[in-house]
């Protein structure tokens, strides 16, 4: 996609919902509102909801139908800069060093003092933290897209609170200091997503700098756009059988409600069983691609049957 193409993506909130659209994301209109101010304020968006319900694809989505490079960081408990913006190529140094060693004595060979010999020395040492030896991670490697990025910082409340006071820096301008080598500052800033699950509480000063988002559980309508796009060979008969079952099973009294990933799954499953409809013994056999948690599956067992009905009237009124 040329840079004119995706500028045209970003010209309206309507022209990210139609890109959004052409790569399978169904987006709505407060999803495309936080995509568009991301973009032409340069602020980082932070994503937050529970998990499956397409914090991730939204990102991925976005780079897909702009042409950008995604680069993607996923956070875990003790990620460190080496990591997350750079580290140096400690085995091509190491070589380096010994190639240097087995020199040394032609280089210093005409040397008269000891001084003129560092002094011949001290190029060699420049290079040894150069940018030949550096290793680029996903921060440092997003701000130097040429051609524009999506940085997907990916499950930001398993990090620590310190990597947070490292993601400010980088955010606040979008530049990578280095103290060997000196400021790499974007090209072009990217367009950077984070995601949070809400496993803890992310610090105020990070949220200040991010646009809000919250996606949650669709509802029935949004549901079924997302499973005619993902899962376009099912039948609008079995598709409105799936939806209203699947909208019923959230609201019971279950720890874990499928997302619609797991309903993208359902679908799937459904269509290689060659199900034509819904009926209890199906729902029974493939709860386990809906429900995650076997406390869960026990817990539904005595209203499955219940549920398959008032799916299969609520599609019947619907047609």
């Amino acid at each position: 996609m040329t840079p004119a193409t995706s500028s045209n993506s970003f010209a309206s909130v309507d022209a990210i919902t139609a890109a959004l659209a052409s790569v399978g994301y169904i987006s709505t209109r407060q999803i495309s509102t936080a995509l568009y101010l991301a973009h032409h304020l340069r602020k980082p968006v932070l994503i937050e909801g529970p998990a499956g319900v397409g914090k991730t694809d939204l990102a991925v989505s976005v780079a897909k139908a702009l042409g950008f490079a995604l680069l993607r960081l996923q956070c875990y408990e003790g990620l460190d800069d080496s990591k997350a913006l750079y580290e140096w190529k400690y085995g091509k140094q190491l070589l380096y060093t010994q190639i240097l060693k087995e020199k040394i004595g032609h280089l210093v060979d005409k040397a008269d003092s000891l001084q003129s010999a560092f002094g011949k020395l001290a190029g060699f040492q420049d290079l040894f933290f150069s940018r030949d030896f550096l290793e680029p991670r996903p921060l440092l490697q997003a701000m130097e897209q040429p051609g524009g990025s999506v940085l997907l910082i990916d499950e930001v409340d398993k990090s620590e609170e310190s990597f947070e006071a490292l993601l400010l820096e980088v955010l606040a301008d979008y530049q990578v200091t280095i103290p060997e080598i000196g400021t790499i500052r974007a090209q072009v800033p990217p367009l950077v997503v984070l995601t949070s699950n809400n496993t803890r509480e992310l610090g105020d000063a990070l949220k200040r700098r991010c646009l809000h988002l919250h996606i949650g559980f669709p509802g029935a309508e949004l549901e079924r756009q997302v499973l005619r796009a993902r899962v376009p060979d099912m039948t609008e008969l079995l598709l409105g059988q799936l939806v209203s079952f699947v909208q019923s099973l959230r609201d019971e009294n279950i720890r874990k409600p499928p997302s619609i990933a797991e309903s993208v799954d359902w679908a799937r499953t459904l269509l290689l069983l060659h199900a034509p409809v819904l009926d209890e013994s199906l729902v029974r056999d493939t709860l386990n691609v809906l429900l995650k948690r076997e406390s869960d599956i026990q817990e539904m067992q005595g209203r499955l049957a219940a549920l398959t009905q008032a799916a299969l009237e609520q599609s019947v009124g619907a047609d």
